[in-house]
């Protein structure tokens, strides 16, 4: 008789394994593992200039993207025009910290000069971008900034020489802009920048 407890308590070992298995896959899930990291996808492009729309980028860019691809399918382009929403672009996208991933998602660079973009990427990373926190998997919780006005007080073309290239036409751009929250006002909010033309598209030589 006694022979037939046996199966009994294999059975409420099995039960007990069971349960202590479900229990640690439950905490693993929550304390070790990471959640997905969700891939930006490219809403749009414009393929002759290189410049591309990504679904991570705030409604307010998106928007600025679309005028941006107005102002380059008109024959001919108004450069005046096209060097002012660039100007706004990059103001808005390196400036505003909110909607970045890391430290090493650096705004604006769709529109920086070729050879320059690797130390314009790594002057960021030393800088301005230092201190961003990763936000990869959505769980940050810093306070960044975000740009709101932009006012772009002068255009002027100039002479400059960037290099071994020079560029009697280049545009220097004048510019100020505040942030959507009075915390961030201590942060830079003027600034020159120096667009020189590269073939037929005009790019960013410097930023002061």
């Amino acid at each position: 008789m006694k022979l037939k407890k046996k199966p009994k308590r294999i059975l409420i070992t099995i039960i007990v394994l069971v349960c202590l298995a479900a229990i640690a896959f439950v905490g693993y899930n929550i304390f070790f593992k990471k959640p997905d990291v969700k891939e930006a996808k490219v809403l749009k492009t414009i393929e002759k200039y290189g410049y591309t729309l990504k679904d991570n980028k705030t409604k307010r860019y998106q928007e600025m993207f679309e005028e941006l691809d107005k102002i380059l399918k008109k024959d001919p382009v108004d450069e005046e025009e096209y060097v002012r929403k660039l100007t706004e672009m990059v103001i808005y996208d390196f400036y505003s910290l909110n909607d970045k991933s890391a430290k090493t998602d650096v705004g604006g660079t769709d529109f920086i000069y070729s050879t320059s973009l690797n130390n314009f990427l790594e002057n960021a990373g030393d800088t301005y971008y230092k201190y961003v926190e990763s936000n990869i998997y959505g769980n940050r919780k810093q306070d960044l900034p975000v740009v709101d006005e932009i006012n772009i007080e002068s255009v002027e073309q100039i002479e400059f020489a960037y290099g071994d290239t020079s560029d009697p036409e280049a545009y220097e751009v004048k510019v100020s802009w505040t942030y959507t929250d009075s915390a961030f006002d201590d942060y830079q909010n003027e600034a020159t920048l120096t667009f020189i033309h590269e073939d037929f598209k005009l790019s960013l030589a410097e930023l002061k």
